[in-house]
């Protein structure tokens, strides 16, 4: 393993963040002796490098000329770095001491592709945080949840998901991902710019056969962002706009265009939500997200016919299934959580999930 360790890479992106770096840099280097740690600046103006060239000297520092987004600055810097194994680590991420080897001997061992630590929340530390919680699935409407986190409601970390197991999708707060694997699907997609980046490449992965996973034994504490009404309503435009690209770029499933097209309505039926509270601002944003996405019609139908090549016939919801469906849940999160009122992950049917997402099995 302590070769393994010394082919590992610590990316933290950063963009004006010095805030962020004094005081979450401390916990990723005292905890990462074996790892290389990096950071990539995003074109930042503050004082980030003399902070951390004063403070850290032995980190590497990869100054890139401006802010390319999440996904453009980590592809950026990603190809300047050798490594067998990124991490793709948020600037507001405290670490715990051996992270890291849980995580590789679950990845080499069982051959996952890309993987995440279990996230729980830096303010309040007991409970399970927005982005990743203990592993992300995905709906038979596209809407991402999290085991330990469903859309508002936030679970207290009480051992209910201590154990590894197969996700659709793993938190680009923590992401650790084989290196060839990210630049043998193209990184993460640029036009995302940012937010469900990480969904996509996963999706791209899992499209090509490969395994996500979510890992118990490994812990890191995210400030985060919370949930969507207390986002600005450029974050809410970039959510509503990606999450349609990815729909329409990796989702291969018969009858896609009609969920594509429920999608649109629950998006409508979202955006009048917010006006009727009184946010205008995210009204607009999902007005505009939707007339963003017309426009890259084109160009995300290249992707998609792209992706189709690593598709092949299935036998569960249609004639076309990424290779790896693990995580897919088939049925819909928001009437189960809205209407059926069931509010936490261990409430959802086990058995509407593709391939068995086996609960409790390590």
């Amino acid at each position: 393993m302590t070769d393994s360790l010394a082919h590992v890479a610590v990316c933290i992106l950063n963009w004006n963040g010095r805030r962020h770096l004094e005081s979450y840099l401390p916990s990723v280097v005292e905890n990462s002796a074996d790892a290389q740690v990096v950071v990539i600046d995003n074109g930042s103006s503050d004082d980030s490098h003399a902070w951390v060239s004063s403070h850290f000297p032995q980190i590497h520092w990869i100054q890139l000329t401006e802010n390319h987004g999440f996904a453009g600055g980590y592809n950026a810097g990603l190809a300047q770095i050798q490594a067998q194994y990124f991490v793709l680590l948020n600037s507001d991420v405290r670490v715990t001491a051996h992270w890291i080897p849980p995580v590789l001997r679950m990845m080499e061992s069982d051959d996952f592709a890309a993987c995440q630590p279990k996230i729980r929340n830096d303010l309040d530390v007991d409970l399970f945080e927005y982005a990743g919680a203990a592993g992300g699935f995905l709906d038979r409407d596209g809407f991402a949840f999290c085991a330990g986190r469903m859309f508002e409601v936030f679970e207290t970390d009480a051992g209910q998901y201590d154990f590894n197991r197969e996700v659709f999708w793993a938190s680009g707060a923590a992401l650790f991902i084989r290196s060839d694997a990210y630049r043998a699907v193209g990184g993460l997609d640029p036009d995302f710019f940012a937010h469900m980046e990480e969904i996509d490449l996963c999706w791209r992965l899992k499209n090509r056969g490969h395994r996500v996973g979510y890992c118990s034994e490994s812990m890191v504490f995210h400030l985060g962002g919370g949930t969507l009404q207390k986002v600005n309503p450029f974050k809410a435009y970039l959510n509503f706009r990606n999450n349609l690209f990815l729909l329409l770029k990796n989702d291969h499933r018969s009858g896609w265009w009609l969920m594509l097209i429920r999608r649109m309505i629950l998006d409508g039926v979202a955006a009048f939500r917010f006006l009727t509270e009184g946010n205008r601002g995210l009204f607009l944003a999902v007005f505009h997200a939707h007339v963003s996405f017309y426009g890259a019609l084109l160009t995300t139908w290249k992707k998609r016919m792209n992706e189709s090549r690593y598709i092949r016939s299935g036998s569960y919801a249609g004639p076309c299934e990424p290779l790896n469906p693990a995580g897919w849940y088939r049925r819909s999160v928001v009437w189960d959580y809205f209407i059926r009122r069931r509010l936490t992950f261990d409430e959802l049917s086990s058995d509407a999930f593709l391939v068995s997402v086996n609960r409790g099995q390590r």
